[in-house]
């Protein structure tokens, strides 16, 4: 009897770690242990009580899958789970003759090492090319490549060079 009852147990929580595979908890890890579970069931059934008991322990296995993968869809469960937010960024749209090598502006965000700056009157995405730069600081232009904006923050030595 406690044979029934670890197989029936194995194969339910190899069932919720699909699931949550599925569902929830990407990365493979809680598939592979479901998978791993679910088969030692069914070949645990096979072993302990013969083909005729395996092969339904197989047949449930596979229609409780689908089962729960049904209901999860239909109810639209998974929607909880699910990133709802929606990116309406865009690269840069800029006349490549408005910035050009040497333009200057102000970040509006920290550069690290990619962030938001004012350069000639239009708000862009640009890259700091040798660390981190503070919001509100002063930068340089030094090179416009395709939408790629790198700059510089100015200092008192650059400005006095």
């Amino acid at each position: 009897m406690t044979t029934i009852i670890l197989i029936i147990v194995m194969l339910l929580l190899g069932l919720v770690l699909l699931t949550l595979e599925i569902v929830a908890l990407p990365g493979g890890v809680a598939g592979v242990l479901g998978f791993l579970l679910l088969a030692g069931g069914i070949v645990w059934s096979y072993q302990a009580f013969g083909n005729t008991f395996g092969t339904i322990a197989l047949l449930v296995s596979i229609v409780a899958a689908v089962a729960f993968l049904v209901v999860l869809l239909k109810t639209k469960t998974w929607k909880r789970f699910s990133l709802k937010e929606e990116s309406d960024s865009k690269v840069n749209q800029v006349d490549k003759t408005a910035i050009s090598k040497g333009a200057r502006g102000t970040t509006i965000a920290r550069l690290a090492p990619t962030g938001k700056a004012v350069i000639e009157g239009e708000t862009v995405e640009v890259h700091a090319i040798n660390h981190f730069i503070d919001p509100d600081r002063p930068i340089e232009v030094v090179a416009v490549e395709g939408y790629r904006i790198d700059v510089r923050e100015i200092t008192t030595d650059a400005e006095n060079k």
